[in-house]
Order: C-alpha cells, then sequence, then structure tokens
C-alpha cells in the first residue's frame, strides 16, 4: 500500500475511535508477568480491548490470532476451551474471560478500581465505530501469511491510537509474531503530539519515574513504535522501517 495512503487511513481510523487509547494513567501497574491477550489487529471488538489497555497503562503479550492462522490455536484451546477472540488470561490471578465486556470490566475494576468506562464498552455505537476504523485501515492485520517462528518473542513499544505504531502491529498480526506491548501512552499536555512537535514550548520531559521517563533516559527522546527483536540482536524506530525488516525478516 501506498505510504501516504497508509497514513492517512490510519489517521483516519484512529480518529474514528476518538483517539482512545491515546492517553495513559499515570502510575504503572507493575505486574509479576505481563497479562495475556489473545488478539487480531483490526478485529473491532479486539480494538476495545487494546484501547482500555493502553488507557490502564498495562503492559501485554500479545498472541495474534489473524483469520487462517494456526500457531497460537492450541494455546488459546488450552486455555478457553475455544477459538473465540478477544481472549484474555491474567498469570498474576488466574483470571480468563472472553468478549470485551468481561475483559475490559475486569481489567479496571482489578487494576484502576474503579468501573469501566462506556466508550470501552461493548455496544452498538462502540462497535460500529471501530468496524468504520477497521474499514478505513482495509482490514489491513485480520489475514494471516505464512512465517518464520521465531525463537522468542518481540517486544513493541506503541500505544493504540498511534497511527505509525499501528501499521507494525498490523503487520506483527498477519505474520502472527508473538510479542510484548509496551504501552508508552500520554500522560500529560506535553507528551502530546509527534517526538518533533510536541505542545510544548519547553524542552520536553515526561513524567518522572514512568516508563516514558526510563525510555526518554536511555533513547533521548519517546518515539514509537520501538521494535526490540532478540532474535536479531535489532533494535529500531520507524514504522516503514520496522515493516520492511519484519517482512525481510519472517515473512515467507
Amino acid at each position: 500500500m501506498n505510504r501516504m495512503i497508509d497514513l492517512t487511513s490510519s489517521v483516519v481510523a484512529s480518529t474514528l475511535r476518538s483517539w482512545r487509547g491515546s492517553m495513559s494513567s499515570k502510575a504503572s501497574t507493575l505486574l509479576k508477568q505481563p497479562i495475556q491477550l489473545f488478539d487480531q489487529e483490526g478485529h473491532p471488538q479486539c480494538r476495545l480491548v487494546r484501547e482500555a489497555i493502553t488507557e490502564l497503562n498495562l503492559d501485554t503479550m500479545i498472541y495474534p490470532c489473524p483469520e487462517g492462522g494456526t500457531r497460537h490455536t492450541e494455546r488459546l484451546k488450552e486455555l478457553a476451551g475455544h477459538q473465540i477472540i478477544p481472549f484474555l488470561y491474567d498469570p498474576n490471578t488466574g483470571y480468563k474471560a472472553t468478549g470485551v465486556n468481561a475483559i475490559v470490566s475486569y481489567l479496571f475494576d482489578h487494576y484502576s478500581k474503579r468501573k469501566a468506562p462506556s466508550f470501552l464498552l461493548e455496544s452498538p455505537i462502540t462497535v460500529a465505530s471501530s468496524k468504520l476504523a477497521s474499514l478505513a485501515r482495509f482490514q489491513a492485520g485480520t489475514k494471516a501469511r505464512a512465517s518464520k517462528t521465531p525463537n522468542q518473542s518481540l517486544t513493541l513499544y506503541s500505544f493504540e491510537a498511534s497511527p505509525f505504531s499501528r501499521l507494525v502491529r498490523e503487520k506483527l498480526s498477519e505474520l502472527e509474531l508473538p510479542y510484548l506491548l509496551v504501552n508508552l501512552g500520554k500522560q500529560q499536555r506535553a507528551d502530546i503530539g509527534p517526538a518533533v512537535m510536541r505542545l510544548t514550548l519547553k524542552p520536553y520531559r515526561p513524567l518522572p519515574g514512568t516508563k516514558r521517563d526510563e525510555f526518554f533516559k536511555k533513547y533521548g527522546d519517546v518515539q514509537v513504535p520501538f521494535l526490540i527483536d532478540p532474535n536479531n540482536d535489532t533494535e529500531m524506530f520507524e514504522s516503514a522501517d520496522i515493516v520492511r525488516y519484519l517482512e525481510d525478516k519472517y515473512a515467507q
């Protein structure tokens, strides 16, 4: 797909969901083990769950389950007894849930001690807007493609509404590549905007003691997507470069 069309349609997809999944809570929940989500990029219900995960600032192990894919179906059957997505497993509590409302309600209740907002729960309006977002992206990320199985899971720094990150997540989904999703949602006014044009006149500083602050200290700025592939000792920014890399290393 033409790069300009890719980016424009990804911006449209985020706009159709009112840029949900842009902001994260100011506190990060330290989990002994990341929660696990069996997911499909471009799936309307899965999008609602990922938006909630960004807003709650939870890091999540993603197991992509695109149509026609088989790599993670046995694990899904073992945990859930079915192949319906979205499906969440929290190894910290043993909780398992299928479907948007059960998953999102659990996450908000357990990790923020508050009721899940209606705009992240499944309803005719939220599902319709999420379906339109998928159509804006031409259903990218929903169909499996032949790929090599990595020995170790990848890591992606992202947040749900990021138009650039979406392009990478779509590729990871199509290639059925499991990855740790590290959410770097925006936490203050100064975080808003792309890394080269933030809404602040002062030198940019993330909130102290946060994942964004840790990333800033290590890399000198906070920019997503950022991919880590331990299989090839690779770390890289820029969605176009990452997508090309994933194609070169894992597509068959």
